[in-house]
């Protein structure tokens, strides 16, 4: 290697030695190829690539680059080269028959591993270790999930797809491009954290949301409720009321599903400090021990309901049905829930004081809370203090227990969803009283 080269490549990796970059690229290389051979070469087939292949295309780039790392014109011409020469061999081979059992057809994914390969040489010397490293395994993850990849294809249909998609490019393009000046004199409240929190709950919610729709059922109602409950403990509540109304209006209470609801509203606890947490840290901290205490509280009810009941035979549960939580008009409906409720409890703060924004806390948890507690998260109420904020989110908290308490004996039965109401009644009274000694 000329001097002025070396000290040029040495100048640009100055935490390793070029041989040690060198090595983790060819190691990289070689795992690369074991990946490959395993899955397009057990029926001896004549793809391009391998165990030997992409350690020397590792050092074909590698050197090439070293020749001129300023203009690069040996490395792209060596890359060029190596396109055409996969070209023409993928040219050259006769047309693969239909595959037969899990053998794979050999298709773009041949020639972009043989470049990727080619190109580890030049980012080991130029690009931290984690990024060749990376890329190995990335590379090696999806060669080995193919199979997976191709059946999760299958089973998700295209219109969820694309309305991933268009979420995407709500969160990632206009995002970005939101103003972040208020949105009025009564709030400090921007369009881009609205939009944030709108972001931050969907993401959480869609997650649930997919484990529930695709995940496997499991422990009767009890693993469904606590999908909900990170969803929506509302949404899971009905849900599994409706369930208990189809066994008749003189049936029994089905233990799973009074088990399941409760164990949906102590999700919503954890559910609520995690999203204040990722606005407000100081506030999550305060309302740790509260939210802690109501989330024990409920697992503590659900489970001993459940040693009281595990002999009990339950039929399985049906998936909950939840509606996709990234349709465009959940997000805007959301997004002017949480526009509306921050200038209202700035206003209602500003005119009334503490009491009216308490007042204000107990009514939207009739409604939706996840709006006005992330409001609070994200500082709507100019001048409110931590503790003002902790006790108005611990009462939406518990006036929103109150209303899936009444939806559980609308929808399941006075008879039937008595043992779950009352324990959401209780869940709801020791919210209040941990909320009343934050108001002194």
């Amino acid at each position: 290697m000329k001097p002025a080269v070396a000290g040029l490549t040495i100048s640009l990796i100055p935490q390793l030695t070029v041989a040690a970059r060198m090595g983790l690229a060819i190691a990289m290389a070689i795992v690369m190829g074991l990946a490959f051979e395993g899955i397009y070469k057990r029926a001896e087939r004549t793809s391009p690539g391998g165990i030997r292949t992409f350690p020397t295309l590792t050092l074909l780039g590698l050197v090439l680059y070293t020749l001129d790392p300023g203009n690069l014109a040996p490395y792209i011409a060596g890359l060029v080269a190596v396109s055409l020469w996969l070209y023409g061999h993928i040219r050259s081979e006769p047309a693969p028959r239909e595959p037969s059992g899990d053998l794979p057809r050999p298709g773009l994914i041949v020639p972009a591993t043989n470049l990727l390969a080619y190109t580890l040489g030049p980012a080991a010397l130029t690009e931290p270790a984690w990024v060749v490293v990376g890329v190995a395994v990335a590379t090696v993850l999806l060669l080995e999930s193919r199979g997976p990849l191709h059946r999760l294809v299958l089973r998700v249909p295209s219109d969820e797809i694309f309305t991933l998609g268009k979420f995407l490019i709500l969160a990632g393009v206009i995002l970005p491009l939101l103003p972040d000046h208020p949105i009025s004199d009564w709030t400090p409240i921007t369009p881009f954290s609205a939009w944030l929190a709108l972001v931050a709950v969907s993401a959480l919610s869609y997650g649930s949301y997919l484990l529930q729709r695709y995940g496997p059922a499991r422990l009767g109602a009890l693993w469904p409720a606590i999908l909900g409950g990170a969803y929506s403990s509302t949404v899971a509540t009905v849900a599994l009321a409706r369930e208990q109304a189809r066994l008749g209006p003189l049936a029994a209470a089905r233990p799973d599903l009074t088990i399941g609801i409760i164990a949906a509203t102590a999700v919503m606890y954890a559910r609520f400090e995690v999203i204040v947490a990722f606005f407000n840290l100081r506030l999550a901290l305060l309302l740790l021990p509260p939210m802690a205490i109501c989330c024990a509280l409920g697992a503590a009810i659900a489970g001993w309901q459940w040693l009281r009941h595990r002999r009990q035979a339950a039929p399985p549960m049906t998936k909950l049905p939840a509606p996709n939580p990234l349709q465009l008009g959940a997000a805007v409906t959301f997004a002017a829930s949480y526009v509306i409720l921050a200038v209202a409890s700035a206003w209602v703060g500003h005119t009334f004081g503490r009491r009216g924004l308490y007042t204000l806390a107990t009514l939207t948890g009739f409604t939706d809370a996840n709006p006005f507690i992330l409001s609070l998260a994200q500082g709507g109420v100019a001048g409110l203090s931590l503790g003002a904020a902790a006790t108005a989110t611990l009462l939406a908290a518990s006036s929103n227990n109150v209303l899936k308490a009444c939806y559980a004996l609308a929808f399941g039965g006075a008879r039937a969803a008595r043992p779950a109401a009352l324990a959401l009644l209780l869940l709801a009274a020791v919210g209040t009283a941990l909320a009343l000694l934050y108001a002194r």
